[in-house]
């Protein structure tokens, strides 16, 4: 007997810029750790029933390392009859969380689940500390070690995205997050985090007077005769972020708060080197699966690793762009790598209520080639 499956709480840490920000001294165990006794407590789920605690991380190395996401139970105060894992399918690492626990779920194995995610960039560097590339495969196949910013590049070039349509699509991130917080529109999400210094509880990386002018005095960021700059990139950022998945019959006997149903899940693979574009395919896998349309979409939360890349998906998925990231994206909120697809799931659920509308959709690019997509529904 199939069940449906719910998102039935989202909260996240601030996003902070790394080496700079507010949250380069905590480490990365205790800022997931916070946020998800925070998620815990406002949902007033019972601890003894959640079957396993899902992280995703995308450098699990270092203060990131063995396996945080068992560690994560005991630090959040959790049973210890609570499992622990700790997944990487890189930037979508802590949605793929949220898929496992989906599936896990339909097969009856649990009801409850804390699906999180965490990226300290400041502690654990992008590539981790000791990157070492199959010498065979990257003779045979180069793209497969590009870096982020290659890709951004051949998307830009390949998809025609000009350097004046990313610096656009940046201003407009950096404005509707501006005006997402000034109307308290994060509030409800942010978990304030105490530090050495002090209390952080906002994002740090919003710039509502980013404008053409200074964009257009950045120099580009990966080649000289390049179109992307730093400030049509995601910046590397500290944060974490939480989701409680729990079968719908669990959350309407306990009163847990339904933000929505989840309907259909895909992921995709693609050629490394347009990485970027990994949500048009993932995302018409999992419309196909939910039997809907693009036009059937009220809500799309698209990670906005690059502008190019989500300026080219927005175009090949064919949905208006004024259903996309209501409250801003990643360029202007940062995208702390393995925290992003909890993040963009919880706030499509939580948008999707907020608006009253009826279908959402969260989907993001992922290193080496790969896309990963959610269809949410209101319940």
């Amino acid at each position: 007997m199939q069940k449906n499956v719910v998102i039935a709480g989202y909260k996240r840490s601030p996003f902070q810029f790394a080496n700079k920000g507010g949250l380069t001294r905590v480490r990365p165990d205790d800022l997931v750790a916070s946020v998800v006794k925070a998620l815990v407590k406002e949902t007033g789920v019972k601890k003894d029933d959640v079957e396993d605690l899902i992280l995703g991380c995308a450098n699990p190395e270092g203060e990131q390392g063995m396996n945080m996401g068992r560690y994560i139970v005991f630090l959040a105060d959790l049973p210890i009859t609570t499992g622990g894992t700790t997944i990487n399918r890189w930037c979508g690492s802590s949605m793929q969380a949220i898929h496992n626990a989906a599936g896990m779920i339909q097969l009856g194995a649990g009801e409850v689940f804390v699906c999180a995610g965490v990226e300290s960039m400041t502690r654990v560097p992008m590539t981790g500390y000791n990157p070492s590339p199959n010498p065979a495969l990257k003779d045979k196949w180069p793209e497969t070690y590009h870096s982020m910013g290659q890709t951004a590049e051949a998307v830009a070039q390949k998809y025609q995205v000009t350097r004046e349509k990313q610096q656009l699509f940046a201003i407009g991130s950096h404005q509707k997050a501006a005006k997402a917080r000034d109307a308290g529109k994060f509030k409800d999400e942010i978990v304030p985090i105490q530090t050495k210094a002090g209390i952080v509880d906002a994002d740090g990386g919003i710039r509502p007077d980013t404008n053409m002018e200074t964009l257009s005095g950045l120099k580009p960021a990966f080649f000289a005769d390049g179109t992307v700059t730093a400030g049509t990139s995601s910046p590397l950022t500290d944060g974490a972020s939480a989701t409680i998945v729990c079968s719908e019959e669990y959350a309407k006997k306990h009163g847990l708060p339904i933000l929505a149903r989840i309907k259909a899940i895909a992921g995709t693979g693609l050629q490394p080197e347009i990485m970027g574009m990994g949500p048009v395919e993932a995302t018409r896998k999992a419309l196909k699966r939910a039997g809907l349309a693009p036009k059937d979409i009220d809500v799309m939360e698209l990670n906005e690793a690059f502008a190019s890349q989500a300026v080219a998906c927005i175009q090949e998925i064919g949905i208006s762009p004024d259903r996309v990231n209501l409250d801003g994206g990643a360029i202007a909120l940062g995208h702390p790598l393995g925290a992003s697809g909890a993040r963009i799931t919880g706030k499509a659920a939580a948008v999707l209520k907020r608006e009253n509308a009826k279908y959402a959709v969260a989907t993001m690019c992922i290193g080496g080639g790969q896309g990963i997509a959610t269809v949410l529904e209101k319940v």
